[in-house]
């Protein structure tokens, strides 16, 4: 499936629930079928800074896709890193680099995290660009 749509799918998702609380539920649900994190990786380097929450984000090369792990204490929270890695784990670095989670205005979703949250979203995507480019200069080497 291509971030189309997975952007997509994303979108009908979103749009069978009714509410905010509903939507709120499912993004929990979403955490909660994240894989775990090692407990190793639960160290300082890989704090996403900028979330109020403590979020651990990490990022390897396999081939020439970016895949992405993590977790948070906070259970809103890891249904959006979650969300976000659904939406760029598997790509290429081009593809994360290139492509903006347009999905998140479509849901509504934008409009209905607080000012914390919101900051901390924008922050686990910026980290997760920043990974992208990191290997898309490996690639080019």
């Amino acid at each position: 499936m291509d971030i189309k749509q997975t952007e997509d799918r994303i979108v009908r998702e979103f749009g069978i629930f009714e509410d905010w609380t509903e939507k709120y539920k499912h993004l929990i649900k979403l955490g909660d079928k994240l894989d775990p994190l090692p407990p190793e990786d639960h160290i300082e380097s890989n704090l996403v800074k900028g979330c109020q929450s403590q979020v651990w984000l990490t990022a390897r090369l396999e081939g020439e896709k970016v895949l992405f792990s993590a977790d948070s204490d906070a259970a809103i929270t890891k249904g959006l890193v979650a969300l976000m890695i659904r939406f760029y784990s598997g790509r290429t670095p081009d593809e994360i680099i290139d492509t903006k989670p347009d999905f998140l205005g479509k849901i509504g979703l934008s409009e209905h995290l607080s000012p914390t949250r919101s900051n901390g979203l924008v922050s686990m995507i910026k980290q997760m660009k920043i990974y992208a480019m990191a290997f898309k200069s490996q690639i080019s080497s």
